[in-house]
């Protein structure tokens, strides 16, 4: 099926879909501004269509995108943060690659021995066995280490959470904190885990598009962005 074409039970094409899910996962913007990007290009689509698009589809958007990633680094930079999650407190546990990529987040409601390991399994599943690893002070980290055998070789590193070489994910967390602001606070967990995923894998699409690469450069890196997630959305049908 193209993007073109229309899924059976939608009114509109899986291209407009995929660009309305993109657009919200890649800037930050509410439901209200893409029904009115939309309706300056002719496409009269209410909120509530939007809001139901991103919530069916991006879980199917992050997985395409995770298939097909590129091999990650071999040092892991380890981090969490609280968010507000309908009213509750939650943490976001966040791992980058030495390259900034992200490699996963996860909503978990504690800051434990019990949620460090967790995210240490969800990662060993995905990724091969780090060299290194760097986290802050939190004390979880090194006790999850010291449970989990195949990582007893790994070398730890713990630093000041303002540490510049801990910079990497610290800058990473902070589209999710444009996010909750815009949102003001995520209204489920499973929800914002959804939304959480598709955005890390679309900043991790787009990530080499900065102001210290040449403009050629980063217009090519772009288009090529644009035509994978174009093939993510085909896929779909």
């Amino acid at each position: 099926m193209h993007s073109g074409e229309k899924l059976p039970g939608y009114r509109f094409p899986l291209a407009v879909i995929g660009y309305a899910v993109w657009l919200y996962h890649r800037f930050t913007l509410s439901y209200r501004d893409i029904e009115e990007l939309l309706l300056e290009r002719g496409i009269a689509v209410t909120r509530e269509s939007i809001r139901h698009w991103c919530i069916k589809f991006s879980d199917l958007f992050a997985q395409g995108l995770r298939h097909r990633e590129p091999r990650r680094g071999s040092r892991w930079h380890l981090d969490e943060m609280c968010v507000d999650v309908g009213g509750v407190k939650q943490w976001l546990w966040r791992a980058v690659d030495e390259h900034g990529a992200v490699l996963d987040v996860l909503l978990q409601q504690h800051r434990d021995t019990a949620a460090a390991r967790s995210f240490f399994q969800r990662l060993l599943g995905e990724y091969d066995v780090p060299e290194v690893i760097h986290t802050d002070k939190l004390w979880s980290y090194g006790a999850a280490l010291r449970e989990l055998s195949v990582l007893h070789s790994v070398e730890h590193i713990q630093v000041m959470s303002t540490a510049r070489c801990n910079n990497l994910v610290e800058q990473s967390h902070r589209p999710t904190r444009r996010q909750e602001r815009q949102q003001r606070g995520f209204r489920s967990r499973r929800r914002a885990q959804g939304f959480l995923d598709l955005h890390a894998r679309l900043a991790n699409l787009h990530h080499p598009a900065r102001s210290t690469v040449s403009a050629r450069h980063r217009r090519h890196h772009q288009q090529v962005a644009f035509r994978t997630w174009q093939e993510i959305v085909w896929q779909v049908a």
